[in-house]
């Protein structure tokens, strides 16, 4: 137990033969279980935790019969979590990249602080710029600002850190069944968490690479689909939390802001368009234009910063 709770961490872990047993051997002796999901894993990573079972009595395997992502391996740890009526449960990926040392700290907030949901942060560490590599660094920094906006956590940093410590009363707010299931679930869970009006906090963490752990990130083939997701998820929050649970203006000013800076970049393409054939500007087109290009950012800016005052609370 840590300060009284009792705590799972979960460990999704898919071909992690290789580190899987360093993930478990550091583990702290006040996780009181530990849940291995084997995520279809395609080399010995199931017979490794069945030796580390067999080893430490915390250990818990679960099989899934069919590949689900990372994301949905952490749904499975969470719904056995949420099952079993423990405190707080934490993410510790299979590859040895979550420092146990850091533990503590993300669990402190959760067990003396009322926080539903404590993350890691490592974009704020000292060398951070030196030990993540460059492309995940500015890829990250992108995503996380992107997530502030679809979140409505403008205090939250490190979107893709998925080291995070959760209440028991954060797991049974959530429905795991539909949570993105791959690399978009730290941004899916952020805006499910905002939903149910759940508090988050950052906390600063040390990046660990260069372990030999294996990665399946491509940006190439991540930032975009990420991306796309990050927009849905605003839209679907927006729609959620200020139309179907408390109505509020704010989605009128963002509707009217999106509404008029399409309309001005329209108009500004009949400029480029007409400039050149009329050898004159078009002075009506180019008054629409400014007018809805300016107020449609008002507009926009407006509706986020009502947003932001009205999640100001959730700290």
């Amino acid at each position: 137990m840590y300060k009284g709770k009792t705590l799972c961490a979960v460990v999704p872990a898919y071909n992690e033969e290789k580190l899987l047993h360093r993930v478990v051997e550091t583990m702290p002796e006040f996780v009181d279980h530990i849940v291995v999901v084997n995520d279809q894993s395609q080399d010995g990573t199931a017979s490794e935790a069945s030796r580390l079972a067999a080893v430490d009595s915390r250990v818990v395997l679960i099989t899934h019969e069919v590949n689900q992502g990372v994301g949905g391996s952490i749904a499975t740890g969470y719904k056995w979590a949420k099952d079993h009526e423990i405190d707080m449960a934490v993410v510790m990926a299979g590859d040895g990249q979550m420092d146990p040392q850091d533990l503590p700290a993300l669990c402190d907030p959760v067990a003396e602080d009322g926080v539903d949901y404590a993350k890691g942060n490592r974009l704020v560490y000292e060398e951070a710029y030196r030990l993540i590599p460059k492309v995940r660094f500015f890829g990250n920094a992108a995503l996380s600002f992107l997530t502030k906006i679809a979140s409505g956590y403008w205090h939250i940093a490190d979107s893709q850190a998925g080291y995070a410590v959760i209440s028991l009363k954060a797991l049974k707010a959530i429905d795991w069944d539909l949570m993105y299931k791959r690399y978009g679930q730290p941004n899916d869970i952020l805006v499910r968490l905002n939903v149910e009006s759940l508090k988050v906090r950052d906390v600063p963490i040390r990046p660990v690479y260069n372990i030999g752990e294996t990665s399946g990130f491509k940006p190439r083939q991540v930032l975009w689909p990420i991306s796309r997701l990050i927009i849905r998820l605003f839209l679907w929050r927006l729609w959620k939390k200020y139309v179907i649970r408390d109505a509020h203006p704010l989605v009128l000013f963002l509707a009217l802001g999106a509404v008029l800076l399409f309309l001005g970049f329209l108009f500004c393409l009949r400029i480029i368009y007409l400039w050149p054939t009329q050898g004159q500007m078009p002075e009506i087109t180019l008054i629409l234009a400014l007018f809805s290009l300016t107020v449609g950012l008002q507009s926009f800016l407006f509706g986020l910063w009502m947003d932001m005052d009205k999640n100001r609370h959730l700290r």
